[in-house]
């Protein structure tokens, strides 16, 4: 059922003030606090049956919603998703999936990059460790020493732990409030 009709009052500016207020501590419009007042009156006065009263809300079909921010929470918003390369939108729809499924998602572009990251350390990795057996077996490969082995493979170690601290620190991320992750 669509609301096509209006219901209005004129009431003094400190009346229309006090009630904005209220709506705005429920964190409400004042239009949905006014219908959610209606509802309760005919509700309580048995006036009519509860199945005609249309929910307050209802969910979008398309899965669209529209948020009102304020301006430093916008301007806020629009910094951690630059920050993070992905439209306005889209960080937010992967902060409401995050918070609602209790999930601390990389984005798609953050997660390409550290895979790509890894399957290269993974192939840097399995060319040390040839070049290691062969080096065990007394063969003598053109190159790097077993000195110079080891120390490519510490750092490649050092690598791998700070590629895993860059995915534990974006996973808390998603959790922190309005701190500064940068």
């Amino acid at each position: 059922m669509v609301a096509v009709s209006l219901i209005s009052a004129r009431v003094t500016a400190a009346r229309k003030a006090q009630f904005a207020a209220l709506a705005h501590q429920q964190g409400l419009t004042e239009s949905a606090l006014l219908k959610r007042l209606v509802n309760a009156a005919l509700i309580a006065s048995e006036v009519v049956q509860l199945d005609v009263i249309e929910p307050v809300e209802r969910a979008a079909a398309t899965g669209k919603i529209s948020v009102r921010l304020n301006p430093d929470d916008l301007l806020l918003l629009r910094e951690r998703a630059d920050a993070r390369c992905v439209p306005t939108a889209t960080y937010v729809s992967f902060l409401i999936r995050s918070h609602l499924r209790s999930l601390a998602p990389l984005l798609p572009n953050e997660l390409a990059v550290l895979k790509a990251s890894i399957a290269e350390l993974g192939a840097i990795g399995r060319n040390m460790n040839q070049i290691a057996h062969a080096l065990n077996r007394g063969e003598h490969p053109h190159g790097p020493n077993i000195g110079d082995l080891r120390a490519v493979m510490r750092a490649l170690a050092a690598l791998r732990d700070s590629f895993k601290a860059v995915i534990v620190a974006n996973l808390t991320g998603w959790n922190l409030g309005h701190e500064k992750n940068r």
